[in-house]
């Protein structure tokens, strides 16, 4: 399988790039399911604590998928094999346990987009431009973007970059809320890390509860919490005990 997803680990970061910089980045079938195989090695790894999402090349972090890869595909594969797939890896990395930080040079179009939007926090470089182009094509988002990018830029101006497929440069997309950051392109990478390093030194915990109170199903969130709390407590001790040792429990209210 060729690595068109490469991930390193560097605890307590780790550093997904986009491997396909002769086609600008252009995502696969394959892509998808390889980055959705390296999210779950990276979970996996109790050492990583803050995900980089980057790419390879000067050109762009990503221009979206690959129309060669869905142009000749009938409608039902379309949805089968592009959209549901699609949705399901970018859902995967937007409900990652640890921080994602993406790192955005040049042409972030489209699913590319998309992609970014996935991640927690986006930096970007000074030639980054930023669009959802899919009405230039006689298409129409198909990987959420319809959804996320309000969220970040409100409703009216989400409209007018989909209506109009028009770019917006970074200086514009930091403006609009779409980024974090803009920085120099030599300067982006360390700039990056730093910011990971940062939330890395934090209570790793903390830092990923407080994603799930932001981002979460609020009542899994809340159960799962209480779940903790309960099996932490002197009772939630004593219940665990008294089945094992089969006897009844004597529960203390602490």
């Amino acid at each position: 399988m060729d690595e068109l997803i490469l991930c390193d680990f560097a605890p307590p970061i780790a550093t997904i790039q986009l491997n396909r910089a002769n086609k600008l980045n252009s995502l696969t079938p394959g892509m998808l399911d390889q980055l959705e195989h390296v999210i779950g090695q990276i979970e996996a790894n109790r050492k990583i604590r803050v995900v980089l999402l980057t790419a390879a090349g000067e050109k762009a972090f990503s221009v979206g998928a690959d129309i060669n890869a869905w142009a000749a595909l009938e409608p039902l594969d379309m949805w089968r094999e592009w959209i549901v797939r699609g949705h399901r890896v970018f859902k995967r990395l937007a409900e990652c346990r640890l921080p994602v930080i993406a790192v955005l040079q040049g042409f972030t179009l489209g699913g590319g987009l998309e992609l970014a939007m996935a991640a927690d926090l986006r930096l970007a470089t000074e030639n980054a431009k930023f669009a959802l182009p899919e009405v230039k094509i006689a298409t129409t988002p198909g990987w959420a973007g319809t959804q996320r990018l309000p969220q970040f830029i409100g409703v009216a101006r989400a409209k007018q970059m989909m209506f109009t497929g028009e770019q917006i440069d970074a200086i514009q997309a930091e403006k609009w809320g779409l980024v974090n950051e803009v920085c120099p392109a030599e300067k982006i990478a360390v700039r990056a890390t730093q910011l990971a390093h940062t939330i890395a030194s934090n209570a790793p915990l903390s830092v990923q509860m407080v994603k799930q109170l932001v981002d979460g199903d609020k009542v899994m969130v809340l159960e799962a919490l209480a779940g903790a709390l309960a099996a932490s407590s002197v009772d939630g001790r004593e219940g665990v005990a008294s089945f094992q040792e089969k006897r009844p429990p004597i529960y203390q209210g602490q």
